[in-house]
């Protein structure tokens, strides 16, 4: 174990968070670095990126962005290689990066449907292969899986979305089961949370209604930042293995 692995706190911990660029990465990657994270950020809009480690930077933070696509292997082990070569080790991965693309099933909007299985489901799992080799050498890590309410409340019409999202929550539970004493294995489930993917890709009518919704009560990405926070701020030995964070009007 790492001796920074092995203290609790923040401070000084590499963390590496992939959909970086905006809403609950960007919260979460400005939250660590304010509480002494090394970061290594991974999004695909490299001048959303840029902004987000030069705000760190201006703040007196330390990240590195690297241009990340979860579903393509060879950009997480950029991801996770980067982190080691700049650092010399990753303390944890925050797998983050996600679409809500959601409609009817009538739809058939196929390719969000793609969409989604792609980045929750193989993006996580693509992460787990980056990560996993590197904490089991280090016999230290911290994997933080983002998924939603809706992997425990199916609404319509988001069935893919809780679908994949059910599998992050799934997947997330086998691999605790099987990172043994070394590893932790944290689940945080959000709930509505203002984000700019809320109603994106949707159909007019459905994207008009998470947007009424968003601005009638979604909690800000801040929130979930600090419950990313908290859970890797605890001492070696103890899991936080699971966090769901909704507004208190979300039914």
């Amino acid at each position: 174990m790492s001796a920074v692995e092995g203290n609790p706190g923040v401070e000084g911990k590499v963390v590496a968070i992939t959909g970086a660029s905006s809403g609950i990465g960007e919260a979460t990657a400005l939250h660590l670095a304010g509480k002494g994270a090394r970061l290594v950020l991974g999004a695909r809009r490299e001048g959303r990126l840029k902004d987000v480690v030069d705000r760190i930077a201006a703040q007196g933070g330390e990240a590195v962005g690297v241009v990340t696509d979860v579903t393509k292997r060879e950009d997480l082990r950029r991801l996770t290689d980067t982190a080691v070569e700049r650092f010399g080790r990753l303390d944890v991965l925050i797998s983050n990066a996600g679409t809500m693309a959601v409609s009817p099933l009538d739809d058939l909007r196929q390719e969000d449907w793609d969409a989604m299985v792609a980045t929750h489901i193989t993006g996580l799992l693509n992460g787990i292969g980056a990560a996993l080799p590197v904490f089991r050498r280090q016999r230290s890590g911290h994997f933080v899986n983002v998924a939603s309410t809706a992997a425990y409340v199916v609404k319509s019409p988001q069935a893919v979305y809780a679908a994949t999202k059910t599998a992050v929550k799934v997947l997330t539970e086998g691999l605790r089961q099987e990172s043994g004493p070394d590893l932790r294995v944290t689940l945080v489930s959000p709930g509505f949370t203002h984000t700019e993917g809320v109603g994106k890709g949707a159909s007019p009518e459905v994207a008009a209604a998470f947007i009424r919704q968003r601005d009638e009560m979604a909690i800000p990405p801040s929130a979930i930042a600090t419950a990313i926070g908290y859970a890797i701020e605890q001492p070696a030995g103890i899991d936080v293995s699971e966090i769901v964070v909704r507004p208190t009007a979300q039914a």
